[in-house]
Formats: structure tokens, C-alpha cells, sequence
């Protein structure tokens, strides 16, 4: 049961009876009546500003409204007490034995406790990493692999179908530098001396293997042809190459796209064209100069016409162009047909993640769909901040490998999958992280993704020491669900019971901001509740899971333990993360 959710439904069913009674006028609006968590635990388990809501357009103060309802929901099943607060906020405790009674549930559920309907099946496409083809993922890329990832996972969670795509970028001028990179380490697998590798081409090691590739494809047959025949056939062969390498990096990461959309395709198909005779067809294209761009002096500026989209009729800045001088088709005309391309695909719902340097492409980007799609869909972009690098403090240096930058592998290599998906999200996606190789590594309350599977491993280290503490008894969650669990009368206990009820909610309000980051905040509250009451335990010991010749106590602990389990099990889930039976 997701209890907010519950409460919510019976506000509304309340609502209605008190419409029907004469004591509130039909027609109320109902949209924004909330059922959450108040801010401060001090104040109850569940506060709803229904009473705020109705109280203007039932013509009433929202005291007179909160009473109406507070009346009817002081009979509620699981209700203890109902407040009225303030101008109107109406804050409800539950019983004890309610919350209690929600722990079977969730051991019923498992790692499934939490999934929603909310999407009901709609779809949404999540494009995220899209790293030009030019070489190994790195590091920056990687904080967007794993946010693009967990979004993904947490719509999945909240009832959306989801397909997750990759934009190759491989119709740019960056293709043909690699191109010629390539080219020249197919010359070097000849045997020839080419000495250090040109400015402006690309000088990572990566790129033996494809010249090592190109040798074995073509002997020495390229080295008799000019660039304009030999430049097609190795751009194909290299950015193969490099696509293979990208996908493995992201393999080794647990990521693993649906959808590779060829950026080429666009232009070789003729679909840029179509997309523009669209926006023509609607009027949303002419021929125009554009003002000076800011900085520059009316001596710097060269104005000529060029074909512009009316990106200020949806909201942007400025009216964007689609051609360049020579005739060619801009990059955001490229972006809008591959958008176009999503919207006929039957895609209304899109979310683009992208590096923090992409912030000024938003607005175009978001007017373009706009016009696309008469409205009807929407593009939220998620901007990606960077990630600085540290070892003890100190930054860390670059990788010889790649050339100039740290990649994702080496990354991964070092700390391991789990702990580079968990702290790529411990921050909220437009924030700077700084990511500490041995901090990440230390055991301590400081290192969230630690602490959280901490939390796990000591549950499970007390389920394997509570099976010889009581041989023959039957601790499975099927058992444990059946237990009598009115011996959780402790006050942490049920705090901690209260704590794993929040998971549902915090599902879909993290599904609907399009913020994995939550779920990352609230394990670590979660961890945090358990390793507070189990710390109490050792103080007291009659609060501890094990207790000597008590097995119905030890019963009923174990199966609130085991439920504490699956919600984890269940956040780590989203993350992308594996959760560990025993630390080492």
C-alpha cells in the first residue's frame, strides 16, 4: 500500500460525501490537494492541504473546511489523531498497528515494493550519453551514462515504457578528424614512421587498434587512393571501431541502450529536408538576418541572409539558423529531424541528458518540439554538471590510454560499478561533484554508497545468525510475513517501519521531477533510521533482533529487518546498483 496515496483516495471520497451532504458546493477543484509526509515528523505522518485548497472556491475560511474534513477522518481506520494546523493544514497520525500491519506488504513485494501504475504505459524516450564517436567514454560522460540510466529505471519503476536511445554523432566535422587520426595509425601498421601525431588530430593509443584493423581490412590498397576515396571507407571502419568501444565501456558500466540512432542517417536519408518542409509548411521558417551575436561590435558583424526557424515564437531568445552559407544544414537543423524523427515514432514524452556546456541549446531545442508537434509534446533536458576528479585530495592526473582526459574505465577498474553508479547520484544532476578514489572506498557514515550497503549486509548478517541461534525455525520472508507483530511497540521500531513506508511516495515524486538523486537521499535516510536503531540496541539489549529464547520477539524483528532489506533492495534496484549479503 502506498498510504499517502490511500489517504489521498479517502480525502477525495470525504470530499464528496461532504458535496453530496450540501456541506461543500459541487464542482470543487481537486487538482491540487495533497496527501506527503509533513516536513517535520514532529507534526503527524501524513499532512494534506485540502482544506487551503477548497476553502476559496467553497466560498469558506479554510479552519471551517479543515473541521469538516478532520471530522470525517477521525473515523478513518489507522487514523490515531487528527490536527488542524496553522491557516488549515490538516495533519494526521496514524496507529501504531497500522503501520505495522503495512510490513507484510512489503515483504509480499520484495524488490518489487514501490512499483506504481502512475505511468500507466505511456511512453518516454530517454536519450542520454550520445558522446561524440571519437574515442573511449570518459569520465564526464560517465555521470550522464549513469543519471540517464537510473532515470530510466526509475520511470520503469513509476509504470512508464521506457526506451532508452544513443544519438551517434557521426555526420560532424569531429568524424572526419577521426578519420585522419585513424588513417594515420593505419600508415603507422604499415611500418612507417609517422612521429608525433599532428595538433588537431586525435593521439590516444586507442587508435592503433583500428589502424591494425584498416591493415588487416585493406593491406596497403588505401595508401594508392586520394583522401576523397580513401577518407569514406576508414570514417566507416573507425567510427565501427570506436561505437564497439563505447558499448562495451557502457556494457562494463550495466548500461545497455535500446535504440543506436545514426546522426548520418538524417542527411543521407533526406530527412533534415522533411523535417524543414514541415516547419515551412507551417510557416515557421524564412529567410532573414540575425541581430549581432552578444560581444560583437557592428564592425565584427557580417549580416547575410540565412534560412531561420521562429524559435521566439515558443519561447526562445532568438530565431535560430538552419543552413550555413554554404548551403549546408546547421547541427540544430540536424537535431530537429532527429527529434521529429522521435515525435513520428510516436514519442511525446522526451527527455534529453547532456553536458553542462550544452545550457544555451535548451530553449531552441524545447521551441523546436514545440513546433513540431502543435504542442503536444514535451522535451525536458537534464543538464549534467562536471565531475572533478581527486585521489586523497589531491586532483587526479589524466590518462595515458585515452590521450588526455581519465576514462570511464579506468574509473570502473578502480572502484568498481557499484560505487561509481551510487555516487554519480548522490548529487542532483546541475550540481558540481567531486569524486575522491579513496574516499568513495572509505568505510564510514561518510561514504553514502557504503553506509547504505552496510544497512543490507547487517540485515542479512543477522538472518544468517538468527537461523543458528534457532535451528529449525523458519525465517523465510513467506514465514515472516505471517508473524505477530504487535511486539513492535518500541518507538524506533515503528519510526523505521514509518521510514520504508515514504519508498512508494518517494518513487513517483522522483518519477515525475525526472530526479533519480532522490532515491540516493533516501537511502542514505533510510540506512541512517536503521543504523541509529540498531546502535540503540547495543546500548539496550532487550531492543536487539536476536533475543535468547524468545522466538516470536526475534520473529517479529526479523521480518521488520528483512522488510528494511527489500526496500533497499528495491532503491539500489533503480540505481543500478547490486546489493551485498557481507562487507569485506
Amino acid at each position: 500500500m502506498n498510504i499517502f496515496k490511500h489517504f489521498h483516495e479517502r480525502l477525495t471520497s470525504h470530499i464528496d460525501a461532504l458535496t453530496t451532504a450540501g456541506a461543500l458546493p459541487a464542482g470543487l477543484p481537486l487538482a491540487g490537494i495533497s496527501a506527503e509526509a509533513p516536513r517535520e515528523a514532529a507534526h503527524g505522518d501524513i499532512a494534506t492541504n485540502a482544506a487551503l485548497v477548497l476553502a476559496k472556491p467553497a466560498g469558506k475560511n479554510p479552519r471551517e473546511v479543515a473541521n469538516l474534513l478532520a471530522e470525517r477522518l477521525r473515523a478513518e481506520d489507522g487514523v490515531a489523531a487528527v490536527e488542524i494546523a496553522g491557516p488549515g493544514f490538516i495533519n494526521l497520525r496514524l496507529v501504531d498497528g497500522f503501520v505495522r500491519a503495512r510490513v507484510p506488504e512489503i515483504l509480499a513485494a520484495g524488490p518489487a515494493y514501490g512499483d506504481s501504475p502512475l505511468g500507466a504505459g505511456r511512453m518516454v524516450n530517454v536519450e542520454y550519453v550520445s558522446a561524440n564517436p571519437t574515442g573511449p567514454m570518459h569520465v564526464g560522460h560517465c555521470r550522464g551514462a549513469v543519471f540517464g540510466d537510473a532515470l530510466s529505471n526509475l520511470l520503469e519503476k513509476a509504470g512508464y515504457a521506457v526506451v532508452r536511445e544513443y544519438y551517434i554523432n557521426d555526420a560532424g566535422a569531429q568524424i572526419e578528424v577521426l578519420a585522419r587520426s585513424a588513417y594515420l595509425r593505419y600508415r603507422e601498421a604499415l611500418g612507417e614512421d609517422i612521429g608525433e601525431i599532428p595538433e588537431g588530430l586525435y593521439p590516444g593509443d586507442y587508435l592503433k587498434a583500428v589502424g591494425q584493423g584498416l591493415k588487416a581490412q585493406y593491406g596497403d590498397a588505401l595508401l594508392a587512393k586520394p583522401e576523397a576515396d580513401w577518407l569514406p571507407m576508414v570514417r566507416g571502419v573507425a567510427t565501427e571501431a570506436m561505437m564497439a568501444m563505447i558499448k562495451e565501456d557502457l556494457r562494463v558500466l550495466g548500461i545497455e541502450h535500446a535504440v543506436f540512432f545514426s546522426e548520418r542517417s538524417l542527411h543521407d536519408e533526406g530527412r533534415i529536408d522533411a523535417a524543414v518542409d514541415l516547419l515551412r509548411d507551417k510557416a515557421l521558417v524564412y529567410t532573414g538576418v540575425l541581430e549581432p551575436p552578444k560581444g560583437k561590435t557592428p564592425e565584427d558583424w557580417e549580416p547575410r541572409p540565412q534560412l531561420l526557424f521562429k524559435a521566439t515564437s515558443f519561447g526562445d531568445d532568438v530565431d535560430r539558423p538552419m543552413q550555413k552559407s554554404d548551403g549546408s544544414w546547421t547541427y540544430f537543423a540536424g537535431d530537429v529531424a532527429y527529434h521529429y524523427d522521435k515525435i513520428r515514432r510516436g514519442f511525446l514524452d522526451m527527455i534529453d541528458v547532456w553536458g553542462a556546456d550544452h545550457g544555451g541549446y535548451v530553449k531552441r531545442m524545447q521551441a523546436a518540439v514545440k513546433a513540431l508537434s502543435d504542442g503536444k509534446a514535451e522535451l525536458d533536458v537534464k543538464l549534467c554538471q562536471l565531475v572533478k576528479l581527486y585521489r586523497g585530495g589531491e586532483p587526479y592526473k589524466m590518462s595515458k590510454r585515452a590521450g588526455s582526459f581519465v576514462t570511464l574505465r579506468d574509473v570502473v577498474d578502480e572502484v568498481g560499478k557499484d560505487v561509481v553508479r551510487f555516487i554519480m547520484l548522490t548529487r542532483k544532476n546541475d550540481a558540481p561533484l567531486d569524486f575522491d578514489f579513496a574516499k568513495v572506498m572509505e568505510q564510514s557514515r561518510d561514504n553514502p554508497v557504503f553506509y547504505v550497503q552496510y544497512a543490507h549486509a547487517r540485515v542479512m548478517s543477522v538472518m544468517r545468525k538468527a537461523a543458528e541461534a534457532f535451528p529449525g525455525e523458519d525465517f523465510s520472508e513467506h514465514a515472516l510475513a505471517a508473524a505477530d507483530l504487535s511486539a513492535l511497540n518500541d518507538a524506533g521500531e515503528v519510526a523505521l517501519i514509518k521510514a520504508m513506508l515514504n519508498w512508494p511516495r518517494i518513487v513517483e515524486s522522483a518519477a515525475v521531477a525526472h530526479e533519480p538523486h532522490r532515491i540516493a537521499f533516501y537511502l542514505y535516510d533510510l540506512a541512517s533510521e536503521f543504523h541509529g536503531h540498531w546502535n540503540r540496541g547495543n546500548d539496550d539489549p532487550s531492543l536487539r533482533f536476536l533475543i535468547d529464547g524468545n522466538a516470536a520477539l526475534t520473529r517479529a524483528r526479523l521480518a521488520m529487518i528483512r522488510a528494511l532489506a527489500c526496500v533497499i533492495a528495491s532503491g539500489l534496484q533503480v540505481l543500478g546498483v547490486t546489493p551485498v549479503d557481507e562487507m569485506h
